[in-house]
């Protein structure tokens, strides 16, 4: 951990006065110190570098703080230079924190996931994260962290993508979204649409960049209709989860629409520029 904390004491140090970076490394009970935070800090949006935004993600793959309020940067350097030694004890002073969290103070601790020692041991804490009902908390878990696509198992991963789509939360800016897509999760996607579809409720397109990779005779039925009944989206959605397939029915479909295959060959049409 000591190259990430190098880096987050750097954007810290670029970002708050030394006094305030000086008062962080001082000995003194967590749980004041995390909360006075904001006082000291302020809540200015950090400046960082697109050097250091690249050192991030090099050391910690779809980690970011772009965005972040200085005081959360504050507290996730306060955690990670706390004393990891002891397990138990590390464990118990932040679980202790989760415990008496505020919002704002909810929101560091979850984006810091990715920073704590012992990755393990905060898998139910991240599981039940995702069953809140706040925004900002739901986007600390989900956006440019990589926690949960790293350490939940398939079931609460799953219950965590469901939760983006049911809160129209930015699907691209959770890493691990395509990297662990999978058959169960594309089945129940499946049965979302028709229930969306049965209720003439809109249905948002990206849902089908979660059943590409695994469209066989059941999941090609879906497909088929985005481009039978679908608009110009629809079937621009279509054609992207096509092309993550090897199922030759499907291929055959998308060959019917050739200046989508061009477009998606010369990237023009992305998963990205499809949800701008």
């Amino acid at each position: 951990m000591e190259a990430i904390k190098k880096v987050i004491k750097e954007i810290t140090r670029a970002n708050a006065a030394p006094d305030v970076v000086e008062w962080l490394e001082e000995e003194r009970l967590l749980n004041t110190t995390f909360v006075l935070i904001p006082r000291k800090t302020g809540k200015a949006v950090v400046n960082i570098s697109p050097e250091q935004t690249e050192r991030l993600d090099a050391i910690i793959p779809g980690f970011s703080v772009d965005g972040w309020g200085i005081d959360r940067l504050a507290r996730a350097y306060l955690l990670l230079n706390l004393d990891a030694t002891d397990q138990a004890e590390y464990f118990r002073k932040i679980e202790n924190l989760f415990l008496a969290a505020e919002m704002s103070e909810l929101v560091a601790l979850y984006s810091a996931l990715p920073l704590l020692a012992y990755p393990e041991i905060w898998v139910k804490r991240c599981s039940e994260g995702v069953r809140s009902n706040i925004g900002s908390v739901l986007e600390a878990i989900m956006y440019h962290n990589p926690y949960p696509a790293q350490n939940l198992d398939q079931n609460a991963w799953n219950q965590l993508v469901l939760k983006a789509f049911f809160t129209d939360k930015e699907i691209g800016k959770i890493p691990g979204i395509d990297s662990r897509a999978n058959k169960d999760l594309a089945y129940i996607i499946s049965d979302y649409i028709h229930e969306r579809r049965a209720a003439k409720r809109e249905i948002n397109p990206n849902l089908w960049r979660l059943v590409g990779k695994f469209i066989d005779d059941k999941l090609f039925e879906d497909i088929k209709r985005l481009f039978d009944e679908g608009n110009l989206i629809d079937r621009k959605a279509g054609a992207l989860a096509i092309s993550q397939s090897n199922y030759q029915p499907a291929k055959a479909l998308l060959n019917k629409y050739p200046e989508l295959v061009t477009a998606i060959e010369n990237k023009s049409l992305t998963w990205d520029t499809l949800s701008r």
